[in-house]
């Protein structure tokens, strides 16, 4: 059975949405496309934002995704600056934040995710977020002459991204984390404990376990006491936007929950940070917030999208989730999934070397895999992760890495 699919309407001009446009017309989809963006910015590469851009190396126009005038040869309408404000599901239908409304016959969500704020946040005008490029160009402006104090909110990836280009920057640094150690969702205590003593040896005041109660007009309130600062960036992770979703009938919980093949209702798929899916390779349900992430999955709704209108089948989405962080000198990545009961075994190099790689188990497979400085060791692990191999095993190849 075919259905007519004559206008596909992308909302969020993100890297998961451009993808899912150009794969749109890579396939021959000849009717008409629409990309609506809440930001005034074509898309753009997120990534940078907290590393070359905020350095101060690159400047706005290194970290777009395209050319310009390849954005013409896409042949979509574009609508910068305005949000979706509603979806009608059974109308096929997008309200926009600007009056103005689009019907659809296929629809693709990439409003990836903003950020986590802290109560009264925007009164105070040396504390920022690091989401967008605008954000990115404020913080900038703020560190780039050094001899600031600087405290980050949140040692995730942004946060200690930050923290580790306001240091180069010549800032005095102060990192405020919750856990007992950084990266902890990500990596696990130990190999996140690792990462503080690096940031740490680098001139970085590191601080675990502690509780920030507000911000104040000259700093941060930490554990009852004041820690003065002339700049705070919160970086206390994201939530997905979906609130304009709230009343559509669409299945919302922690991000748009759809099946394996990205579809959360009929004609309706979603890609990116916003998208929740059980993936099947490793039997979990989950929400990836990682680039490669967001173009593959971009790519694939809209391949979904055009298969089923014409009949066919469409194809899970099954991937080894893959991130990785510049900080400081150092390159930090991570294959797979992790969690707080993996067994974890450091089955090549060591902190001391400067250079490692870890293995993360459950239920007697390989569950992940992570790599300080050692792109050649952790990368053929994904290899073992699509074959599903016994932690035994990956732990026996790990230690024949030289």
């Amino acid at each position: 059975m075919t259905e007519s699919l004559e206008r596909v309407v992308v909302v969020g001009a993100s890297l998961a949405g451009l993808r899912a446009a150009e794969t749109l017309r890579q396939m021959g989809f000849a009717g008409s496309v629409t990309i609506v963006g809440a930001e005034l910015h074509r898309p753009y590469d997120r990534p940078p934002l907290s590393k070359k851009l905020l350095l101060g190396e690159w400047e706005p126009e290194r970290v777009q995704l395209r050319q310009p005038d390849s954005f013409g040869d896409l042949d979509v309408e574009w609508k910068f600056g305005v949000a979706a404000s509603r979806l009608r599901v059974a109308d096929k239908q997008i309200d926009l934040t600007d009056g103005n409304s689009f019907d659809f016959d296929g629809l693709i969500i990439a409003t990836g995710a903003t950020p986590r704020r802290l109560p009264e946040q925007g009164r105070h005008q040396h504390v920022h977020v690091l989401r967008t490029l605008d954000d990115a160009l404020g913080v900038r402006q703020q560190i780039a002459a050094g001899g600031k104090r600087v405290v980050v909110i949140g040692a995730g990836f942004i946060g200690l991204e930050v923290a580790a280009i306001a240091r180069q920057l010549d800032n005095e640094v102060v990192v405020l984390e919750g856990g007992s150690a950084p990266l902890i969702r990500g990596l696990g205590a130990d190999m996140g404990a690792a990462i503080a003593d690096i940031h740490r040896a680098r001139g970085i005041d590191v601080r675990c376990g502690v509780t920030v109660d507000g911000l104040t007009e000259m700093g941060v309130r930490v554990d009852g006491e004041e820690l003065a600062a002339d700049v705070v960036i919160v970086g206390i992770g994201v939530v997905p936007a979906t609130q304009w979703l709230d009343d559509s009938g669409l299945e919302l919980r922690d991000g748009i929950v759809c099946d394996q093949t990205l579809r959360a209702a009929p004609g309706i798929y979603a890609a990116g940070d916003v998208a929740r899916w059980p993936n099947p390779l490793f039997d979990e349900e989950m929400r990836v917030e990682h680039w490669t992430n967001a173009a593959e999955q971009g790519a694939l709704a809209a391949s979904n999208l055009l298969a089923v209108a014409a009949g066919e089948n469409a194809e899970p989405y099954a991937p080894v989730p893959f991130f990785w962080s510049d900080q400081l000198d150092q390159r930090i990545q991570f294959l797979g999934r992790s969690a707080p009961d993996d067994e974890v075994v450091v089955g090549a190099g060591s902190v001391a070397d400067g250079k490692l790689l870890a293995l993360y188990g459950r239920n007697g497979k390989l569950h992940g895999a992570f790599g300080l400085n050692a792109p050649r060791w952790v990368m053929p692990m994904r290899k073992l992760l699509l074959e599903q191999a016994s932690f035994a095993d990956a732990v026996a190849h790990a230690a024949t890495l030289e």
